[in-house]
């Protein structure tokens, strides 16, 4: 698998906002100014950087408390506030050493927590999407929530890497969000039992009364390419004509599963356009051999779409595979890579950005859908797993109405459904 293919292009399981740096190169000089040293900038270097050595000279002479005052604490909050002025929200990220393990994990499809992603939207840490099955979802958090309290404490000023700590915990342990929801124009405190989190890839059902089969892709992790190809096969033996693929509130993964997944739909032709800095693309073809590209298609996104789901929805619309329903979704397009820095810490840097096939820009524009549906945030998405357990004329009065017109658009006699809104 070459380099690239095995970058990192989560939106976020772990989402991590970053932050300003310490900016090397900066000598020190004993110039006199009122009661402090004086700083210089080496020649070629920032003179802004003088700046910062002056707030880091006043800070560790006159704060308060000093046992504050941890040299690496302060480094890698000076990391984090250079990142997050970058503007790569929810992509470009610092982490911890802690952090990458963690990461690791989640995109390895196993951790131990709520089971949601965590992102930043407007400043305000919100919850992008709880995991389909999930303890946060059974406890009834919704994608667009807004975190403002983890166990009574205030988290709105923190960086979104110590809120996920806060949040997460050992299975069984409960932690306590405060919530504001904006589409209610409430808050709510919900009580969470942590468990572990184990989430397939993708899961399938065949809809009820009809030869449609639903695939639901909850995340492009490492077992997403075999889940989304075994839930084709299947289906395809259960007797499918067409197919509902949902990736609502997904919030991406690895790239090279983007390009795998999105090839089992698609002949011929590039999955994604990769752009750098200096307008140079680079085009990754569509892998041949894909089981799911004769059957018709209709694709469900969100705003809880995010990076490798908005791969998988461009490439579709723009070879005019199937058609989009929902909502506009995310908007994250870098292509995050890893530096490793020398405390075992690591940048993700997003070096470059994606492009549709036919050159559409990804990132903070997202992928508009082809027939906007909106959908109320109370409303329970449908999934496999519920899907199973309705019948005909339960699914025909089911609120979540981005599903029924996205089967009205495959099987025309579910329309009544939707004129009896």
């Amino acid at each position: 698998m070459s380099r690239g293919m095995k970058i990192l292009v989560f939106g976020l399981v772990v989402v991590l906002v970053a932050a300003t740096s310490l900016g090397a190169g900066v000598a020190i000089g004993l110039v006199a100014s009122g009661s402090f040293p004086r700083f210089a900038a080496r020649d070629g270097e920032p003179e802004q950087f003088v700046v910062f050595w002056e707030a880091w000279d006043i800070v560790q002479r006159n704060f308060v408390d000093r046992s504050a005052l941890d040299p690496q604490t302060l480094t890698h909050g000076a990391i984090r506030g250079m990142v997050a002025a970058l503007g790569d929200d929810g992509h470009t990220a610092f982490l911890t050493q802690e952090e990458r393990a963690r990461q690791q994990t989640d995109l390895a499809g196993t951790f131990s927590g709520i089971g949601a992603t965590l992102g930043i939207r407007d400043r305000l840490p919100v919850i992008i999407a709880p995991f389909d099955g999930s303890p946060a979802e059974q406890a009834g958090v919704k994608a667009g929530d807004i975190i403002m309290r983890v166990d009574g404490e205030d988290v709105t000023a923190l960086p979104l890497n110590e809120i996920v700590s806060r949040i997460r915990g050992p299975e069984g342990t409960t932690v306590v969000l405060s919530l504001l929801r904006p589409d209610e124009t409430r808050s709510l405190e919900i009580a969470i039992v942590r468990g572990e989190i184990r989430v397939p890839a993708a899961t399938w059902t065949m809809v009820p009364g009809t030869t449609v089969a639903l695939i639901r892709l909850s995340q492009f992790t490492a077992n997403a390419a075999p889940n989304v190809i075994e839930s084709l096969n299947a289906a395809r033996e259960a007797g499918a004509t067409a197919l509902i693929v949902d990736v609502r509130n997904n919030p991406g993964g690895l790239l090279e599963q983007a390009v795998r997944v999105t090839s089992q739909f698609l002949r011929e032709g590039n999955v994604l356009l990769e752009e750098d800095a200096n307008g140079n693309r680079r085009p990754y073809a569509v892998q041949r051999g894909g089981v799911g590209t004769d059957l018709p298609l209709v694709v469900l996104i969100n705003g809880g779409s995010a990076s490798s789901s908005e791969i998988f929805a461009g490439a579709i619309q723009d070879y005019e595979r199937g058609r989009l329903v929902g909502t506009t979704t995310f908007g994250t397009g870098t292509v995050l890579q890893p530096y490793n820095l020398s405390d075992g810490s690591a940048l993700l840097l997003g070096t470059r950005q994606w492009l549709t096939p036919n050159g559409r820009l990804i990132r903070k524009q997202g992928i508009a859908p082809d027939l906007e549906v909106p959908l109320a945030i109370e409303v329970e998405l449908l999934t496999p797993e519920t899907l199973r357990r309705l019948s005909v004329e339960e699914l025909r009065e089911n609120p979540d109405r981005q599903f029924l017109q996205a089967l009205a658009l495959l099987d025309p006699s579910f329309a009544d459904a939707l004129d009896s809104e």
